[in-house]
């Protein structure tokens, strides 16, 4: 699988991976969270591509995230398998999406996933660090979610802050935070042509 070729998983991770297929599979057909098109792509373009945040920052056991816009559970599912002794909270204002994201997160056995059908302008809580894959601008991103970062408590390598995948013309979303934002290709973590053109975005706030 894809996805041991770029991590070291256990067995039991390694099923966990192995069971996205059928379960995506089975929801996107009563549920549509990922394009029809691009079911057959499920381990590249979404599970892989949401780990690229775990190669920008390797979390520490009791780190808390959480996955803004979360979808179908991405990246927050993919992440939650890989540090089960972190807690995940996955958000998405859409009730449907949220019912497949848990329906996945139960059927996988992960106790440290919350899934929460809200607007991002109501989670008051705060995190170690915000996730999100090309939900909206930077700057609309970052006014969103700066009340839920934590500023005490950070026991990563990086300070606490937002860690999103982007894709394309960056420079205009970046301008604001250029001294501070740290931008990396994810072609620099995985070798698939796919990847070209897409980005992590690292900023702290």
């Amino acid at each position: 699988m894809i996805i041991s070729d770029y991590f070291q998983l256990t067995t039991h991770q390694a099923e966990q991976f192995a069971q996205l297929d059928a379960l995506y599979r089975d929801w996107n057909a009563k549920i549509n969270v990922i394009s029809r098109k691009d079911i057959d792509n499920l381990y590249e373009h979404h599970v892989l591509h949401s780990l690229a945040i775990a190669k920008t920052l390797r979390f520490t056991a009791g780190t808390t995230v959480m996955d803004i816009g979360t979808g179908g559970g991405f990246p927050g599912i993919p992440l939650a398998i890989l540090y089960p002794d972190c807690r995940f909270v996955l958000v998405d204002s859409i009730g449907k999406k949220i019912k497949v994201a848990t329906a996945v997160a139960e059927a996988l056995g992960l106790t440290n996933v919350e899934c929460i059908q809200e607007r991002a302008e109501d989670e008051k809580r705060q995190f170690d660090f915000v996730v999100s894959r090309a939900v909206m601008p930077l700057p609309d991103l970052v006014k969103l979610i700066r009340k839920n970062i934590r500023h005490d408590h950070q026991h990563n390598a990086l300070p606490n802050g937002l860690i999103a995948l982007k894709g394309g013309g960056l420079n205009a979303e970046v301008a604001p935070y250029k001294n501070k934002a740290e931008v990396t290709p994810v072609s620099e973590y995985f070798a698939q042509e796919w990847f070209k053109g897409k980005y992590v975005v690292y900023l702290p706030l």
